[in-house]
């Protein structure tokens, strides 16, 4: 028993070495290495924001170490330990969902490997277990939802709502600056809410039961221009015309969202930009410098109507 504890004490001291020296494996060449945890390809925005960062990354020559969580948070924990396993110099990773991170952002923080959070924040007491956040105010993107709905409503208003993935923060806050604003004027009314999981399929799925089961639906209300595009589908699919017959309110403003609110079928689409890359790569370069960096980055962000999408469109990026 005292040789297998002394075995296992001296496995755990020559881990301990390993990853908690500091020294990234590409010291000698001073090349940054990034270890970047991507939530999935679920979404138009989400392969935007995969395609910023890699190229980003290229472009500031940076060694990016890539990995898919497909929507999955074992996938992504997964993903954290390898990085951390391998000494890189830098993790960032958008959290599939708020909470359940303090245990491995806890054994990077012990290697001395800083974290960066990109998009989605996490629900943590201790923040000192991240650098920073880049990303959006999804309680912001809600309220200008709910603003546009309360300034162009008429008489009582019944509003289906498509939430996001579930315990994913943008799910969560987009859907509190939505009632935040709602609360006021009680002739608006979300009838029923059901997740999606910010798919174009889950959309088309949710609005189709929501059709089924509900005849005075009004307006929907998607966290994501994805799901919008696939309740266009059901509603077109049940004989009504969208944007007329149900007015459509989504986030993101990828694209296809774009082209769908020109042609009129989406009526309001609050941005969430996904061109994050450039911004990552220089925290990720300040970090690595030791230089202080702002706990919470924000990036800007607009709104778009119909005419506004019009005018976009030809220069738009995403």
């Amino acid at each position: 028993m005292k040789k297998c504890m002394t075995a296992a004490a001296a496995l755990t001291l020559l881990a301990a070495t390993a990853c908690g020296s500091g020294d990234s494996p590409s010291a000698e060449d001073d090349t940054i290495t990034l270890g970047f945890s991507q939530v999935g390809a679920e979404s138009g925005w989400r392969t935007a924001n995969t395609e910023s960062v890699q190229q980003a990354a290229e472009d500031a020559g940076i060694d990016l170490q890539f990995s898919d969580a497909q929507q999955k948070q074992e996938n992504q924990i997964r993903a954290i330990r390898s990085f951390v396993q391998q000494n890189v110099d830098v993790i960032a990773f958008s959290p599939v969902v708020e909470t359940g991170w303090d245990a491995v952002l806890l054994e990077a923080q012990r290697a001395d490997i800083p974290v960066i959070l990109t998009d989605r924040a996490i629900d943590s007491e201790d923040d000192t277990l991240y650098e920073t956040f880049l990303g959006s105010d999804f309680v912001e993107e809600g309220r200008k939802a709910g603003e546009w709905l309360v300034d162009n409503a008429e008489g009582e208003t019944n509003v289906v709502e498509l939430q996001g993935t579930t315990g994913a923060a943008p799910a969560i806050d987009r859907k509190e600056g939505f009632e935040e604003v709602i609360a006021d004027h009680p002739d608006i009314e979300v009838i029923a809410t059901q997740t999606g999981d910010f798919t174009r399929s889950g959309g088309k799925e949710v609005m189709e039961a929501f059709l089924r089961s509900h005849d005075d639906i009004d307006v929907v209300y998607a966290h994501n221009d994805d799901m919008g595009l696939g309740a266009i589908e059901a509603i077109r699919a049940a004989g009504m015309e969208p944007g007329e017959d149900i007015q459509i309110i989504t986030v993101d403003a990828v694209q296809a969202g774009m082209e769908a609110l020109a042609e009129g079928d989406i009526n309001f689409i609050v941005e969430c930009n996904p061109l994050l890359g450039d911004q990552l790569m220089e925290l990720v370069e300040q970090v690595v410098a030791d230089e202080e960096v702002p706990k919470r980055i924000e990036v800007e962000e607009t709104t778009f109507t119909q005419e506004e999408a019009q005018a976009a469109l030809p220069d738009r990026k995403y």
